[in-house]
């Protein structure tokens, strides 16, 4: 297996500042990696410039990107220029879009997470078929995102509407929302039950409240590796409750992909989200090394 990291803009020979500390781990445990250039395919849209510092393979190899996020479109791009390279990622393009995307994957998960209705963003987007939509929250709070991300760092502004039936509370946060997101929104927006974490603290800029929330990397099905989602506050030792999800986690359509779950104030756990495990992020806090040597352990003997 070959790990893709993207390359710094200033400097294409390094990989991005980044995931320079898995570039290290990497290569401190003897995994091989090449460089792919994400200016190229996203400003550039040239997939095949993007690779063109990759080395050919003959045979074939499995690859594993590890960089920013792409939409579904730019990943089936980059897909396809490897392919030319004799390398082919770890997700194609349709299990890639399945976790990235919450309605994708939503079906496999609905039992364990948040209730949530969406609806695609268009010229004829109006808040009369937005308040229909949130008629099953009826007053409950709730959360709101695109396909993709949130804005919960504006958590007041852009995020958290305190009542699904308040027209005016909507209409604001979801205004403010598509005024932040521009042209970085994706597809279209996410509704979802807001649901009362166990509390962890403050985020220490933005002030938005954190939770204990964990991000589980899942690999065929396998748990192999997870660490805390939140690099500020005290966990106090909890760990995840892993085996109620290792069912849910053989349905989800990925070979790679995160699960980030939490657990609620009276008890239960649940899934926040899924996501494609080679654009998910680590915490500066993880153990980086951990994670690479979990996936070689995993992969290298295979």
């Amino acid at each position: 297996m070959l790990i893709l990291f993207c390359d710094d803009t200033a400097d294409t020979r390094q990989p991005d500042e980044a995931y320079q500390p898995e570039a290290a781990a990497a290569d401190g445990l003897r995994i091989p990696y090449a460089l792919v250039s994400f200016e190229a395919l996203v400003k550039d849209q040239d997939a095949v410039k993007a690779v063109r510092r990759v080395p050919q393979h003959d045979p074939p190899v499995l690859a594993l990107y590890r960089g920013w996020m792409l939409r579904p479109e730019q990943y089936g791009h980059l897909y396809q220029a490897l392919l030319g390279r004799g390398l082919r990622l770890i997700n194609d393009p349709a299990a890639y879009r399945h976790c990235h995307h919450l309605p994708e994957s939503y079906s496999a998960i609905e039992q364990h997470t948040p209730r949530s209705v969406w609806l695609r963003t268009g010229a004829d987007l109006s808040m009369d078929t937005i308040m229909d939509l949130l008629r099953p929250f009826g007053s409950a709070p709730i959360v709101l995102k695109d396909f993709v991300k949130s804005r919960k760092h504006e958590w007041h502004e852009a995020c958290f509407i305190p009542s699904a039936a308040d027209r005016g509370q909507v209409e604001r946060v979801v205004k403010r929302f598509l005024e932040l997101q521009e042209d970085d929104l994706n597809e279209g927006l996410v509704f979802r039950e807001f649901v009362e974490f166990e509390p962890l603290t403050h985020h220490s800029k933005s002030g938005m409240p954190l939770t204990k929330e964990f991000r589980l990397f899942f690999l065929d099905g396998k748990l192999v590796f997870w660490t805390n989602y939140w690099e500020e506050g005290d966990y106090a030792g909890l760990m995840p409750a892993v085996d109620q999800f290792l069912e849910v986690a053989g349905k989800v359509q990925s070979r790679f992909f995160t699960m980030d779950v939490a657990k609620r104030k009276d008890g239960e756990w649940v899934i926040v989200e899924l996501g494609d495990g080679q654009v998910a992020g680590l915490p500066d806090n993880a153990d980086v090394r951990l994670f690479y040597r979990s996936l070689q352990d995993y992969c290298w003997v295979r």
